[in-house]
């Protein structure tokens, strides 16, 4: 369904645990439209809600609503550290760009 990469993973283990956060878990949801379609973001969250589906990855508790549970199918969940910054990324293998998109390369 959707994986957190071991270096994800990590990230988020430290992060909840500075922040003393340690029962929460991650909330995937969708943020907006682009040419690309549909755009998620990421959040912590204490507890699932009760429209959610509960999964676990990697020791990482992850909430999602029902309604997006089948368009996430295969997203991995990763964080990349590199000279242009860091942070969590998603991967989405079914993302397409679509008509008169310019800023897709």
């Amino acid at each position: 369904m959707i994986e957190i990469t071991d270096a994800a993973a990590m990230e988020l283990k430290q992060l909840l645990e500075n922040e003393k956060k340690t029962e929460y878990g991650l909330r995937v949801f969708e943020a907006g439209m682009s040419c690309s379609g549909v755009q998620y973001g990421l959040t912590l969250e204490k507890s699932a809600k009760t429209e959610d589906e509960t999964v676990e990855s990697n020791g990482i508790r992850i909430f999602l609503d029902k309604k997006i549970v089948e368009d996430i199918e295969d997203f991995k969940i990763d964080f990349i550290d590199n000279e242009h910054g860091n942070g969590f990324i998603i991967d989405n293998p079914h993302k397409q760009c679509g008509s008169g998109c310019s800023s897709c390369g």
